[in-house]
């Protein structure tokens, strides 16, 4: 099942603003980029939660077609990924813009491994158990 829309980032500009400006965390088969929303990280201003909430935390999965030429095995492995963010989404902190990229070496890997990968870049970029 893929993640609700809300969740999603969809536009290419998007996907280049959390590449060009966030920070990065890599894992043997898993790369992460992580943009944390402007308005959030500048903290003391004041207290706008009624007019300006924090978003939800947006996700994007990019699988290059160095991983594999065959899309089915491009979509089994963003399968296993969105499947692995629903489970960790409860945990996520609001307010990030994020992009997870497969390397080649994430052809063998299954859903224990993207789940324990995924659990570890998030917490090391600290937006899970962190603001």
């Amino acid at each position: 099942m893929a993640l609700p829309k809300v969740y999603r980032l969809r536009r290419r500009q998007e996907f280049a603003s959390v590449y060009q400006l966030g920070l990065r965390r890599s894992t043997p088969n898993l790369t992460l980029r992580a943009l944390r929303l402007a308005s959030i990280s500048k903290p003391g201003l004041r207290n706008d939660s009624v007019e300006n909430p924090i978003p939800p935390s947006c996700f994007g999965i990019s699988i290059s077609q160095k991983v594999s030429k065959r899309a089915v095995v491009r979509n089994r492995i963003k399968r296993q990924l969105h499947s692995a963010l629903l489970h960790l989404l409860p945990r996520v902190s609001p307010g990030w813009k994020i992009v997870i990229v497969a390397r080649s070496s994430a052809i063998q890997c299954c859903y224990k491994d993207f789940l324990q990968e995924l659990e570890q870049l998030l917490m090391s970029a600290e937006v899970i158990n962190g603001h």
